[in-house]
């Protein structure tokens, strides 16, 4: 096994994991799971069948994925963050049929006790502050924060805040150059590694 499983964790047979990922206590992983290499998980995760995760992806305590999560390359999910997967859940109706995709792009944070509400997409390197509730598509690079969130600002791939002016602007702790308009953020030459 090239992947490290914690004693009191269940990896349910036909499960995929990738090369040097750490599964702590009390993880569970359910056996239509595809998770990517060098992922961590922290104690009392849970991954459900249809969950797509990338490499490289850190879920810190506490965090249930559920079916329908898409978790590309570098994502983060902070302590106790909720995934959703029906809109309108009732214990009474089954909605299995019903659940509605969502998609969390390449080095996207997610932060402690935030809510994803099914459906939308989290884009590249955006940054989702605690406690935050998405009911709508982020843009690449947005700050995202508030109940509902709101844009607040624009996030730099290494993870400091962009001035808020629009024009082209560089990163004050990294150097990476970005154009930022009055709804969007990238990068103004290929990003650096």
């Amino acid at each position: 096994m090239s992947y490290s499983v914690h004693p009191s964790a269940i990896v349910d047979d036909g499960a995929q994991i990738g090369a040097d990922t750490r599964i702590w206590h009390w993880v569970h992983i359910c056996s239509q799971a595809r998770i990517g290499a060098r992922c961590s998980f922290g104690q009392n995760v849970f991954v459900g069948n249809d969950v797509i995760i990338g490499d490289n992806v850190k879920v810190q305590n506490n965090v249930s994925i559920y079916d329908a999560v898409t978790l590309e390359d570098d994502v983060f999910c902070g302590p106790s963050m909720v995934f959703t997967n029906v809109n309108n859940p009732r214990s009474h109706v089954s909605r299995k049929n019903e659940y509605r995709r969502t998609v969390v792009k390449r080095g996207a944070t997610i932060g402690a006790n935030a809510t994803v509400v099914c459906g939308h997409s989290i884009g590249e390197y955006a940054f989702i502050g605690a406690g935050a509730v998405i009911t709508r598509d982020v843009p690449a690079y947005a700050l995202m924060v508030g109940t509902p969130a709101r844009r607040m600002g624009w996030m730099c791939q290494c993870g400091e805040r962009l001035p808020d002016a629009i024009g082209e602007h560089g990163c004050a702790a990294c150097g990476q150059r970005y154009d930022i308009g009055g709804n969007h953020c990238a990068p103004a030459a290929p990003l650096q590694d």
